[in-house]
């Protein structure tokens, strides 16, 4: 009976609070941020013992379709043609439109615990830059974790002569790696985002549902594009931004459940106290 509770105050909430234009929002400032971002993490690989081909290969994990030829052919482009001061504009671009993504997904998430924006216009952009520049962080560090780990564990491999039941091994735990920064990226967002006190507890159930939710969505459409989906026949040329954009609105519809999921939990938690 609390579960069947839950999904209809869940989905009334997504309703009132217009989740849908929200995740399409987040869908188009995450579109405008890839691009910088990866052209400003691809010239700092240049100083870090990973190839151009080891960054592309991980975002391959996710990415539906063939979106991967558009992301590859415009990114190789503009690296080839603009050698000059791409690290300068990498960093202010991608800092500039990503937090301007984060700031939307603080609008969302004030929405979700009704609250109303009054902090001062600076902390909220300086908070919306930190949490950016937090989650570049994360980002590298979680493109070099599966790339060292497909080394050592290659190493250990080879030099001890274990089965090859072992790289099966190795990768799953790359997967599971892969969960924990991906919940760790989500918890200090739900945290620091909202205008809203929260403690770690209060946020442990959005984030969890955030991690499963996009993992599983963007394996699942990634899957339907490759086999049923063909955006490329009703869209011509734009079918792969067309899909990148449909990665990114579920990616970000999931954000935000996830949100109103911790919404909700702390909105029951403070009535059992009354």
């Amino acid at each position: 009976m609390g579960i069947l509770r839950f999904g209809k105050q869940l989905f009334h909430r997504l309703d009132r609070n217009e989740a849908l234009g929200m995740s399409a929002e987040l869908a188009y400032f995450f579109l405008l941020s890839l691009f910088p971002f990866l052209i400003f993490l691809l010239t700092l690989i240049a100083y870090v013992p990973i190839t151009q081909e080891d960054v592309l290969g991980v975002i391959h994990q996710y990415a539906p379709g063939d979106t991967m030829l558009l992301i590859e052919s415009n990114v190789s482009r503009i690296l080839n043609e603009q050698r000059g001061d791409l690290l300068s504009f990498g960093i202010i671009a991608t800092i500039w439109f990503a937090s301007n993504g984060i700031n939307a997904i603080v609008r969302a998430f004030n929405r979700a615990f009704d609250v109303n924006e009054n902090r001062h216009f600076f902390i909220v952009r300086g908070t919306a830059i930190l949490l950016t520049l937090a989650m570049v962080f994360v980002i590298i560090v979680a493109l070099l974790l599966p790339v060292f780990g497909r080394e050592i564990g290659l190493f250990i491999f080879s030099s001890y002569g274990l089965s090859e039941e072992f790289l099966t091994i190795w990768n799953t735990i790359r997967w599971g790696v892969s969960f924990v920064i991906l919940f760790f990226v989500f918890t200090c967002l739900y945290l620091a985002a909202p205008n809203i006190r929260l403690h770690l507890k209060d946020v442990l159930a959005g984030s969890f549902f955030a991690t499963i939710g996009w993992m599983s969505v963007s394996v699942l459409f990634s899957y339907y594009v490759s086999n049923f989906g063909n955006y490329t026949a009703m869209y011509g040329s734009l079918g792969g931004i067309i899909v990148l954009l449909v990665w990114f609105y579920l990616s970000g519809l999931m954000i935000i459940i996830g949100g109103e999921i911790n919404a909700i939990l702390l909105q029951w938690k403070k009535s059992f106290v009354r």
